[in-house]
């Protein structure tokens, strides 16, 4: 008699235990028989789904369902019934208002006394964080080959354009290596921030700061990020300026204001961005050549940022002006 109290109280205290582990449970547990009328209802099952275990027990596992995947649940008792095994499947079910959820499904038959089968366990697990983790990783793939390939691109015409214009070899690799270290500078940012938006001081002290002893630069404008192409093409713009800034500048002289604003236009905002060069020694620093700098500030990053762009030499002031569409130049945040 002790033995038959003790062998009760084991079982028991492992069902309370058992009771306990599913109603504390993250995954939403289910219990149905094979006419699919829900037997059991936990607490993740009532978070997930938002009924509660008294509105869902005695249902049919239906509510669950949408409509286009009723199909599923009749192929499910029918393997069930014939003992198969079935393994953990991906799915969508349908919450107490309406909303879909994406949910990994686990299902484990359940047996009497005698070993036959009266219905079925299932764990779902609510995977709607997965899936968009896994759609914004497909995303960030698509995006970064996109630019991936965007950079070659301007890697291939820095390549070109320059060999086209600079004879000898020396200096041929050496404007190629800096033009590319400059494409890599702006990378650099980029991936610094998850290409999430560059703040346009922040460039220009990237792109700038390392030449700053060559003169005086100062900058001013508006707080402003600056998606990936802007920041690819600015930081070009930016490199052949100071470039040609260390080159033909009088260091006692030399003075730069780098300024930018936004302002209505006629088709929404334009992005103004000037570069004001006071100091300069030479007359005209685009017309010694057509080569790549000159390329880049007054075709390639106007082009690429749907703009126009102006040069002009007054005396021993220099400026470069900008002007795009604001869309074009700063990230959009969806």
């Amino acid at each position: 008699m002790f033995e038959q109290k003790s062998g009760k109280r084991r079982r028991s205290h492992s069902d309370a235990r058992l009771a306990a582990i599913v109603d504390s449970s993250f995954d939403a547990i289910i219990s149905k028989d094979l006419s699919g009328t829900i037997v059991s209802w936990n607490k993740a099952a009532e978070r997930v789904f938002g009924f509660t275990a008294a509105e869902a027990i005695g249902r049919s596992i239906y509510i669950l369902i949408p409509d286009d995947r009723h199909q599923e649940e009749v192929e499910i008792i029918r393997r069930l019934k014939l003992g198969q095994q079935i393994d953990t499947f991906e799915t969508i079910r349908k919450t107490r208002n309406g909303a879909l959820v994406p949910v990994s499904i686990t299902i484990s038959p359940i047996k009497d006394g005698r070993g036959r089968i009266i219905g079925a366990s299932k764990i779902a697990r609510d995977i709607s964080e997965s899936k968009e983790n896994e759609r914004r990783l497909k995303l960030l793939l698509r995006e970064i080959n996109h630019r991936v390939k965007n950079q070659y691109a301007v890697i291939l015409a820095v390549i070109a354009q320059t060999a086209a214009r600079e004879p000898d070899i020396k200096r041929f690799e050496s404007r190629v290596r800096e033009r590319i270290m400059a494409l890599s500078h702006s990378q650099d940012l980029l991936s610094s921030v998850d290409w999430a938006g560059v703040d346009l001081n922040a460039l220009i002290s990237h792109q700038v700061q390392p030449f700053a002893s060559n003169g005086k630069i100062f900058s001013a404008g508006p707080a402003i990020l600056l998606d990936a192409n802007a920041v690819l093409n600015l930081g070009m713009a930016l490199h052949e300026l100071v470039v040609n800034h260390v080159q033909f500048a009088d260091a006692d002289l030399s003075k730069v204001d780098l300024s930018w604003t936004i302002e209505p236009g006629p088709d929404g905002d334009d992005f103004h961005f000037t570069w004001r060069e006071v100091g300069v020694t030479e007359p005209d620093l685009l017309a010694r050549g057509n080569g790549f700098g000159s390329l880049v500030l007054k075709r390639i990053v106007a082009a690429a940022l749907g703009g126009t762009s102006t040069w002009n030499i007054d005396g021993d002031t220099l400026i470069w002006d900008l002007v795009a569409p604001l869309t074009r130049v700063q990230i959009r945040r969806d």
